[in-house]
């Protein structure tokens, strides 16, 4: 799925900065990042509470390079040293998604000497929410989404002629384990058709939980095995229409086990689908 990225600098750009699909890595950039320090891109609120968390997530799980903590202005002036790599928010929005839809990811960046912000290497990105939504959608997901894109920038790392790895459909190659696990799922994030266990158990006869938010987040700070959570990035609200994204990770290997989209419709809500289990199923 091609997209459309819209970098906020607030305190240097009055506009969005659009580009489109960034480089993937080449073996020179793997190189360099291994060497690099990872700036967290704080949000320029200073009462926001993705600042906390992010750092919160970061401190507890990144590992790979060393880590400090930067603001937006400080990116614009440093996005050009390679020593640097970038974990930043950005706002999105495809190609093909005609309902003017946007929605927020977290991108990890190599610092390159390039005139434009989309000519950055991009070693992973992942959707958080749909745009506007509470960071409370998200928030308590950000220590696996930290260790995943960790795990992510170690494969790019290892693989750079790997060119599959720049899309999150490469995991799709996980689909076949997941019947040997557990899915946990918030009940806001399955569609009308598979929203209780009953409907659940008609398309896919394996383990699935339908749980609250606690019950994510203790198995997430447990790292426990054979886990998955569902992760589900659309619409929400009142929006009634745009791209809704699907992936499941787990919780103890922070590995991607399925990724998918779908337009949201009157026939297709913002939530796993009866295709999305029936596909899970065929393995």
């Amino acid at each position: 799925m091609m997209k459309n990225l819209l970098i906020i600098v607030s305190l240097l750009l009055p506009a969005a900065v659009f580009a489109q699909q960034r480089p993937y890595p080449t073996f020179e950039d793997a190189e360099k990042f291994k060497k690099s320090v990872t700036c967290i891109v704080k949000e320029d609120d200073p009462f926001s509470f993705y600042n906390a968390e992010i750092k919160d997530a970061v401190d507890k799980y990144w590992k790979v390079t060393p880590v400090k903590y930067i603001t937006t202005e400080e990116f614009n002036v440093m996005r050009n040293d390679p020593s640097y790599s970038f974990i930043v928010l950005t706002i999105t929005n495809f190609s093909n998604d005609k309902s003017g839809s946007t929605y927020d990811f977290l991108n990890l960046l190599l610092g390159t000497d390039v005139d434009e912000l989309d000519q950055l290497p991009e070693f992973c990105a992942i959707p958080l929410c749909f745009s506007g939504a509470p960071e409370e959608e998200y928030s308590y997901k950000l220590g696996l989404i930290i260790r995943f894109m960790e795990y992510h920038a170690e494969l790019v790392m290892k693989n750079p002629s790997l060119s599959a790895l720049r899309y999150l459909k490469y995991y799709n190659k996980n689909v076949p384990s997941i019947k040997d696990k557990t899915i946990l799922v918030r009940q806001d994030d399955l569609s009308p058709e598979v929203n209780t266990p009953e409907k659940i158990a008609a398309q896919y006869p394996y383990k699935v939980m339908i749980v609250d938010e606690e019950e994510i987040i203790r198995a997430i700070e447990e790292k426990q095995k054979d886990v998955l959570i569902v992760h589900k990035v659309g619409p929400e609200g009142v929006k009634r229409t745009g791209t809704c994204m699907k992936t499941l990770i787990g919780t103890d290997d922070a590995i991607m086990y399925y990724y998918d989209s779908h337009m949201v419709d009157s026939k297709n809500a913002s939530g796993l689908l009866v295709a999305d289990l029936k596909r899970l199923s065929r393995f």
